[in-house]
């Protein structure tokens, strides 16, 4: 393709865009409505997934001795602990290490520096190979004789597992539908401009001009109205972003909740948005196209 039919190409683009303004503002904002919605709830999904990861790395099952069993005896149930489904490892805490650990987290509390280790119990601190499958881990090491309490942050990881399959499902469907809106929006505003200039176009056809040249500023306007939408996607995303991030973090009901930064994320999203809105724009773009050129 020469420099000459290159311009001449990009500015029939252009043109046949403003020359629809609403249809082509219709597109543009579906286009943008797609993948905004799309990039929302993937993100969510992402994040949740990223708790999930961080959860795993920290996540401990707290395992309480009987009281009445002797330090030996406590020692004793480690290899029990041990033999469990999805435990990834079993580190056992004395009376003593729990009350210097208890100490040290409450060193600005005088009243609780000449507590008795007695008063603790011994325990277990249990990491799982896979936090999905905590419940059931909880109720393993709850069988074992000698355990008479077990804590887990179940709750926790079981509402981020349903968040990131709800938004994974929720965006997969939301991505087919909207996609496809926006191919079908695309695709008229397409038609139109080939409707205004079917004269043109069947002038073309007469002299020799090949489908090829004919359908090169289609395709430029479907290109330019998917790359739009693409961008303005983006820095609304972004913004989007920030602002819940900004909140997360400043509201103190959600401090277990940590929000990955946008510099992580930023470079993906941007690819992922450019390479859907160019397709939609142009997919739409040879959708119509082809099916004057049929004619």
């Amino acid at each position: 393709m020469g420099r000459h039919n290159f311009r001449y190409f990009f500015h029939e683009g252009v043109s046949n865009m403003f020359s629809h303004g609403f249809m082509s503002f219709a597109a543009i904002g579906i286009t943008v409505a797609c993948l905004l919605i799309m990039g929302t709830f993937t993100l969510v999904a992402v994040n949740a997934n990223q708790q999930l990861k961080d959860m795993e790395k920290d996540n401990e099952i707290l395992a309480y001795v009987d009281e009445s069993y002797t330090a030996e005896q406590a020692r004793g149930l480690q290899r029990e602990l041990e033999r469990q489904d999805n435990v990834a490892s079993v580190t056992f805490i004395s009376r003593e290490q729990a009350a210097e650990s208890f100490k040290q987290k409450y060193a600005d509390e005088p009243v609780f520096q000449d507590l008795d280790p007695q008063i603790f119990r011994d325990r277990y601190a249990i990491k799982t190979a896979d936090i999905q499958r905590t419940g059931d881990t909880v109720r393993a090491v709850e069988s074992v004789k000698g355990i008479v309490k077990v804590n887990a942050y179940e709750e926790i990881s079981d509402g981020l597992i349903t968040v990131r399959n709800i938004a994974t499902v929720v965006c997969v469907a939301l991505i087919v539908i909207l996609l496809v809106v926006s191919v079908f929006i695309i695709s008229n505003t397409i038609k139109l401009t080939t409707f205004d200039r079917r004269e043109e176009i069947a002038i073309m056809r007469m002299v020799g001009a090949t489908n090829g040249f004919i359908r090169w500023p289609f395709v430029y306007e479907g290109f330019l109205m998917g790359f739009t939408g693409a961008v303005i996607a983006f820095l609304l995303q972004w913004m989007l972003y920030e602002a819940v991030a900004r909140g997360v973090e400043t509201n103190d009901t959600l401090q277990l909740i940590s929000v990955m930064s946008f510099g992580e994320l930023w470079v993906p999203v941007a690819v992922v948005f450019l390479i859907v809105g160019v397709v939609v724009g142009v997919g739409g773009s040879l959708s119509a196209i082809r099916r004057f050129l049929q004619v």
